[in-house]
């Protein structure tokens, strides 16, 4: 089954999103959510930011922002929080949260670059997705039948998602460098 990954500088977006998928009929199964806890009224533009520049405080304040945009019986309601090495606390919901708990999100599973090449993303992408979480974006991942990849595209793409590619050349042009 193909996966299919946006994320979104704004976490009011990628909930959104998140919404719209259910209500098209995903299942919350197919579907999952991974923020920077301090993601309300952050940015992921390039600028130089240090790895450990997060607290655990941000975590609550992330679970707040998940009930208070999701807030409904869907994915989002069951947002929670986990510290993730060398992003920080973030909160998530859905399958991938499973997958980074049973790998025990330690550095020898690779994190959430390992969880997210495991689901299929390039090594290029995930960095990328991984640097902008840790700049505070959110990330929303699907997990979709062939048939329906058009049709969740097309949801992903009704708001404003990072073009990973050109994202990536702004990270490096701001100094960024991928863990390797």
């Amino acid at each position: 089954m193909p996966t299919i990954s946006r994320i979104y500088d704004n976490y009011g977006d990628a909930a959104a999103t998140v919404d719209e998928l259910e209500e098209a009929g995903v299942p919350h199964g197919d579907i999952s959510l991974v923020a920077n806890a301090d993601a309300h009224g952050r940015t992921t533009t390039p600028t130089r930011v240090s790895r450990d520049s997060h607290s655990s405080a941000g975590a609550a304040t992330g679970a707040g922002i998940g009930a208070a945009v999701g807030g409904g019986a869907g994915l989002l309601a069951g947002i929670g929080s986990l510290a993730i090495p060398g992003i920080g606390p973030v909160v998530a919901a859905g399958w991938l949260v499973a997958t980074l708990a049973g790998a025990g999100v330690g550095a020898a599973s690779g994190g959430l670059i390992g969880a997210l090449t495991g689901a299929g993303v390039s090594r290029d992408e995930a960095e990328v997705y991984d640097e902008g979480i840790r700049r505070g974006g959110s990330l929303v991942m699907v997990r979709v039948p062939g048939d329906d990849v058009l049709r969740v595209q097309e949801i992903l793409n009704k708001r404003s998602s990072v073009d990973w590619q050109a994202r990536r050349t702004e990270y490096a042009s701001a100094g960024w460098h991928p863990s390797r």
